[in-house]
């Protein structure tokens, strides 16, 4: 099918029912479609003003910019990545889950979500991308949170906190059931200060030996969704993690029978035989270190055909000559 597009019009139709006449103004696209003319109608503008209507009608029929007739485009914000996040935001429910309320602090809380998924940065960043005068798109119009102070966000931040179990409880609820697949992992973030109790050193993934730390342990389903974080000191092993949030599904979240999947760094023999102390029913799925493997070869319980190298394809790439 081939079409060929032609300049758009504003059509004004009529239509007289009970003898009172109804007025349609439509923003249209007239196009040829194999050698028939058709009509696609793109907006209604009905509900515009009467001048804006003539000046849309005079910009499509003169092709004459705006600026000509002393309209000045000041700036355009960025909208659709705005609104592709918020659309999914309200999809999931995740307003109504952060609070009942459609109000500021709420508003300010799902801005600071949006921005971080649009454009990552600093409270005071997103803070700047938000107000009227710096925006950066159209997010802090839309939530009507653009005459925003930075120091909004953090209060805003303090109040999620007293709210964090609530709405773990509602996560773990929608996304976990019983006898499900749970995925663990931590990781640390490194400071530069050490005001906050949980700053300590320890051992540091960012190869940042001479700062202190924290570190967090994210709890997520067997689809990757997110449903719990905790925070701990900065000195404390991965290992040492892991007790407490089996401990949080358990009692805070209902699951009775669950399968933690984490790495060997998380699940260690001795931390395994501490749990099933308490929890004799405990089940896990990780990974061994190579001297346990090559162990458990030599006692013949790991058959090497499990890894048998028949019929595995190879790919060659002239930008790396010699692999495959």
């Amino acid at each position: 099918m081939s079409k060929k597009s032609k300049a758009c019009h504003v059509a004004t139709i009529s239509s007289k029912h009970k003898g009172k006449v109804y007025k349609t103004v439509l923003l249209r696209r007239t196009y040829r479609d194999q050698g028939k003319v058709k009509h696609e109608t793109l907006g209604n503008l009905t509900d515009l003003p009467d001048d804006l209507i003539d000046v849309i009608k005079r910009r499509l029929k003169t092709g004459i910019p705006l600026e000509s007739e002393g309209w000045e485009i000041i700036r355009s914000l960025p909208h659709g990545a705005v609104a592709a996040v918020l659309g999914v935001l309200h999809q999931l429910g995740l307003d109504n889950i952060i609070g009942s309320q459609d109000d500021r602090t709420r508003r300010l809380i799902i801005g600071m979500i949006v921005s971080r998924v649009v454009s990552p940065g600093s409270k005071l960043n997103t803070a700047r991308c938000l107000k009227r005068e710096t925006a950066t798109s159209s997010l802090g119009e839309l939530l009507d949170i653009d005459d925003l102070d930075d120091r909004e966000l953090y209060q805003a931040m303090d109040w999620l906190l007293k709210r964090q179990v609530f709405i773990e409880k509602s996560l773990a609820k929608k996304h976990l059931s019983d006898s499900t697949l749970i995925l663990y992992d931590v990781s640390s973030s490194y400071y530069t200060g050490t005001k906050p109790p949980l700053v300590s050193f320890g051992h540091n993934r960012d190869g940042k030996k001479d700062h202190p730390q924290i570190v967090y342990g994210l709890i997520c389903n067997d689809e990757g969704c997110p449903i719990s974080i905790e925070v701990f000191e900065g000195k404390t092993a991965d290992s040492k993690t892991l007790g407490p949030q089996i401990e949080k599904i358990r009692v805070r979240f209902g699951i009775k029978r669950i399968v933690i999947v984490a790495d060997r760094g998380l699940i260690t023999t001795n931390s395994i035989e501490q749990l099933r102390k308490t929890d004799p029913n405990l089940e896990w799925i990780g990974a061994l270190r190579s001297q346990s493997i090559k162990k458990l070869m030599k006692q013949g319980e790991i058959q090497p055909s499990l890894f048998d190298e028949k019929d595995l394809p190879e790919i060659e790439s002239e930008d790396y000559p010699g692999n495959a």
